[in-house]
Parts: structure tokens; C-alpha cells; sequence
């Protein structure tokens, strides 16, 4: 297989590699994620009960107040944050909460996210050169690129 390497905006620099969580629920940090644990605790959100820690975190933008932009930082702080981020579009509440927690982000891409990528993919984002790549798909997921 050929990687697939979409091309998108510089958000926050930096590179990661890591196993892909989708959503395509807006994520407000502040209310939605507990910051000691990484796990989403708001209620009827497509990832409740699931952490964050560690993963590459696949949204559409952000929502709620600007204190969440700190509270990514908690996450940073704690260990409890995701390793990167790609989002469709960024609001500057998730894009100062990833610059100021050096987690890189990458948003517009070329084509959409949640037609090219499945949880539990491999994917690196490249926040410095803007462009994220499909290392290794999730195995046994072809058809459906979202669950």
C-alpha cells in the first residue's frame, strides 16, 4: 500500500505519530474532557467514556468558552493529552490550546478526514511542512472510513 499524505494548513507546529480517534462531534475542552484523565466525560458526545491521551484526535472544530484553550494545556501538563490534532476547520480556542501545549495541528485538508481515515489508524501530522499521512490503516477496516 501507498501512504496516502493529504496536504492542509499549519495550525501548530511540531510532528507525531499515533493511532487515530474520531469524532465528528465538536469537542469544547472546558465541560467535555476530564484534564486529569484524558477520558471525555461529556454526555451523549460520540467519544464519552473514551481518553483522548495518546491519540491522534480527528474533529471537526471546537466549541464552548476560551478557557478551554487552558485546559488543553492541563491535558499537556497532566499526560493526559492527545499526541496530535487534525480538525476540519480551527477556531482560535483548540488553535492557542495546541500552540501554547505544542501539540501539532493540522486542519483543511485537501480531502476529508472522515473519508480517509478509520480509529485505531496509524497517521503522522506534520504540523511543520502542513500535511498529515496515512501510515498503516486500522487492520481489517476498507469500506467504512468512520464508526
Amino acid at each position: 500500500m501507498v501512504p496516502i499524505k493529504l496536504k492542509g494548513r499549519i495550525i501548530s507546529r511540531g510532528c507525531a505519530k499515533g493511532e487515530v480517534l474520531l469524532s465528528r462531534d465538536p469537542i469544547s475542552f472546558l465541560g467535555s474532557v476530564d484534564p486529569k484523565t484524558g477520558v471525555v466525560i461529556e454526555e451523549n458526545h460520540i467519544l464519552k467514556g473514551k481518553s483522548i491521551q495518546g491519540k491522534v484526535l480527528v474533529f471537526p472544530h471546537g466549541k464552548g468558552s476560551t478557557v478551554g484553550s487552558y485546559v488543553m494545556y492541563q491535558l499537556k501538563k497532566n499526560g493526559t493529552a492527545p499526541i496530535a490534532i487534525i480538525n476540519l476547520e480551527t477556531e482560535p480556542i483548540v488553535a492557542v490550546g495546541a500552540i501554547i501545549s505544542e501539540i501539532p495541528l493540522v486542519d483543511k485538508l485537501e480531502r476529508d478526514p472522515y473519508e480517509v481515515l478509520n480509529n485505531g489508524d496509524l497517521v503522522l501530522v506534520n504540523g511543520n511542512k502542513g500535511y498529515i499521512e496515512l501510515i498503516k490503516p486500522e487492520t481489517g477496516k476498507t469500506e467504512n472510513r468512520y464508526d
